[in-house]
This record gives structure tokens, sequence and C-alpha cells, in this order.
């Protein structure tokens, strides 16, 4: 897989220019959530180590010329935090673009410091959010064997994240069957992290657990009506990958 990917249309994003910063053709990633458009994942990992470097992702941006985007978007195959050198790649990228630079992350690495540093770099930081406590985790985020964090670690990583990050701090909550009726607990949750945004999404390709359908979402977009939050059924969009 090419570094960059797109520039693709999403209903979060606008017009979003990809970057994987963990290239490969494997995902890698220390979770295999129950909806993820990539399917299982077989290298489970937490080990941070460098795939791509400035330079090769500097190549990748000098040969495609200036693309018509609203912003440029680090996630591709797996959890893009596992990406040592983000601090770097983000420089890389200011230096040839003026557009927002935003992460989407699973949350797998909050728990870690040095994360938490790499991730102030952004303008934009989209959180994933799934689960009220460690039952609906286990269930749906599904962390490989020997995953190093418990559930409450890793929400106390988006939150010590949160009272350090001075950008755009946004939450994503994915819908599944297996999950809609805590709606009113993981909304409660939400309120404590005081985002800047709150998006609701439901898989669109198949999923074990299913989608949540557009009256379930309805239903599920009551527990956020005090929130800034907005739900995929509400945004027209073309395609999406994130």
């Amino acid at each position: 897989m090419r570094i960059l990917y797109g520039p693709v249309d999403s209903w979060r994003l606008g017009r979003s220019l990809g970057v994987n910063p963990l290239s490969g053709k494997e995902k890698r990633c220390p979770w295999s959530c129950i909806y993820c458009q990539y399917g299982p994942t077989r290298m489970g990992t937490v080990r941070r180590q460098v795939w791509v470097t400035p330079e090769q992702l500097g190549r990748e941006l000098a040969e495609r010329g200036p693309d018509v985007a609203d912003c440029v978007t680090f996630a591709g195959l797996g959890e893009p935090t596992l990406a040592l050198n983000l601090p770097a790649l983000v420089a890389q990228v200011r230096r040839v673009s003026n557009l927002p630079v935003v992460i989407l992350t699973g949350s797998a690495l909050l728990p870690l410091t040095e994360v938490r540093r790499d991730l102030l770099v952004f303008d934009r930081v989209v959180v994933k959010l799934d689960a009220p406590d460690n039952a609906f985790f286990q269930q749906i985020n599904r962390p490989m064997p020997g995953y190093p964090f418990s559930f409450e670690a890793v929400l106390e990583g988006i939150r010590q994240f949160r009272r350090a990050y001075r950008g755009h701090f946004a939450l994503q909550m994915m819908w599944v069957q297996t999950n809609r009726h805590a709606a009113q607990a993981l909304a409660a949750l939400a309120r404590t992290l005081d985002p800047d945004e709150v998006q609701l999404d439901t898989p669109l390709q198949p999923a074990l657990g299913g989608p949540v359908s557009a009256e379930q979402m309805a239903e599920i977009e009551q527990a956020f009506a005090d929130m800034p939050a907005r739900s995929i059924y509400r945004q027209s969009f073309a395609q999406r990958v994130e």
C-alpha cells in the first residue's frame, strides 16, 4: 500500500487526503474491532516503530503535486499511533501544505505518555470510544491477547490527553447492534471528556454485530442532544475509508 491515498470524501472531514504511516499490506493494530472494514487483526502489536520515513512521505507528496482537499488525515491500514515518528511525518506534511492535519486513532495506545505527546502536533484529533465499560470493550474492540492496558487505562489516557490538548478534539463512537442500548452510558462518559464534537458512526460495510438503522441512530442521538453531536445518517458523503 502506498503512503498516500485519496483524496476521499468523508462525512466527518470533508475531502480528505489520507496518509498511511504504517505502509505495508497487512493491518497492524492492538485491537480487532468487530466492525473493522479491514477484517480481523492478524498482526496484533503495541510496539511502535518507524515504517515510513519523512523522506519517503516527502517524495510521494512531491510526486502528487497539489491536491484539492480540506485536510490531510493520518489513518490508513491499522492504528496510526504505532508509527514512532508521527511528529516528523506531520512536519513533512506542513512543509508542503497549509491544510489542517488530522489523525484518527482507535485509542489503543493513549495510555502511553509518549503517544499523547505526539498527538499534540495535530490540528484535529479524532479519538474512538465505543464502550462504556470493560465488558463492552472486550466484546466490541477485542484487544489482542496480552494487550497490556485495561479499559480504565485507555479511558484515563483519553482523559489526560484531553486536558493537555488545545486543538479540535472529537470523539468517534461506532454503533452496532451490540452497543446501541448503551447510548445513555456512553453519553454520560462523553460529557466527562468535554469533546468539541461527538461523531456518531455505524459501519455501512458488512460487520459483525450489524450496523444500526437510521431509526435506531435517531434514538441514540437523543442521548447526545445536549452535546455537539452529529451522525452519519445526517451527513451526505460519496465514499468512506476511515
